[in-house]
């Protein structure tokens, strides 16, 4: 029989009810660990669901002999965090993994994005990664052990057309991943982004149907759940502050900002100094104005 991989860990997935977020729920469920199971349970549009999502998840995790609890807090609330914290501890008796997966997505031209479409996004994405792993930390920090795992995105590293407040957030959830992995590697706490590539309701929708289609069934959410049930493990302790994509069956290790090039003057830098040597020298090193599908073959299947 094959070995569990968090087998008798607690684990809190924030937007478990539906794609990613639910595989990776099922996943570590069926990998040994009892999964506290976040939804805010609300369409893309902000409209409430017919059935709560979270509960839909619980659902399949019990009925395969599982151990799950649901949890219908919003992550872009401090004492919603909270509350999952407590639930985990209080239901499983600890907390040992946190996945801030939870999302939202708004596609309008930066010169269209309103100060509500912005705030809101940014609450999700990046303050709700905050306020679970904060409200987590003190649990970790005195066991001296916990694996956060968060969600970033290539459009936030690279970057795509109308999509300034999700690109900012997903921006943002990497500098906390390292802020974290930093500051609480000596109480041996890892702290790891992933960059997934699947199709859920917040991708962007194909040219056709038949692309759409095609894309669904090959770029899928269960393709995720491995890399985040692996970094939640035992056998991934040794890792921390990396971002990892991880797109059908091909995963990648993303570089991370670091000078690459150097420029000196003896005597100081003027503006007219600047435009004299500055381009000559850059030029072919200056960073392509690409979006993703520049970087990715975005339509292959």
């Amino acid at each position: 029989m094959e070995t569990q991989a968090v087998a008798g860990k607690v684990v809190i997935v924030t937007g478990a009810g539906r794609g990613i977020g639910r595989d990776v729920a099922l996943l570590m469920a069926r990998q040994g660990a009892k999964v506290v199971v976040n939804d805010l349970g609300v369409s893309l549009t902000g409209a409430p669901e017919a059935v709560s999502p979270a509960q839909e998840t619980v659902a399949d995790i019990i009925a395969a002999g599982g151990q799950a609890v649901a949890n219908t807090d919003s992550v872009a609330d401090w004492e919603g965090a909270q509350r999952m914290v407590a639930l985990a501890r209080d239901t499983f008796g600890g907390l040992d993994v946190v996945v801030n997966n939870a999302g939202i997505i708004r596609e309008i031209p930066f010169q269209d994005t309103s100060v509500e479409d912005f705030d809101i996004t940014l609450k999700v994405h990046l303050y709700g990664g905050f306020y679970l792993s904060r409200a987590a930390a003190p649990v970790f920090q005195a066991q001296k052990s916990g694996a956060y795992i968060h969600m970033t995105s290539s459009t936030g590293m690279i970057g795509r057309k109308n999509l300034a407040a999700y690109a900012t957030a997903k921006m943002g959830v990497v500098g906390l991943m390292r802020a974290i992995a930093l500051d609480m590697a000596e109480d041996g706490v890892t702290s790891n982004c992933i960059s997934p590539a699947a199709a859920t309701r917040m991708s962007p929708k194909r040219a056709t149907a038949e692309k759409e289609e095609a894309f669904k069934a090959a770029v899928r959410g269960d393709q995720v759940a491995p890399l985040a049930v692996f970094l939640a493990s035992e056998a991934a302790r040794g890792i921390s502050g990396q971002i990892i994509g991880v797109r059908r069956n091909e995963l990648y290790l993303y570089s991370q900002p670091r000078p690459v090039r150097t420029l000196h003057r003896a005597d100081g830098w003027t503006v007219p100094a600047l435009a004299a040597q500055l381009i000559p020298a850059w030029k072919t090193s200056f960073v392509p104005l690409e979006e993703t599908q520049h970087v990715f073959a975005w339509d292959a299947i």
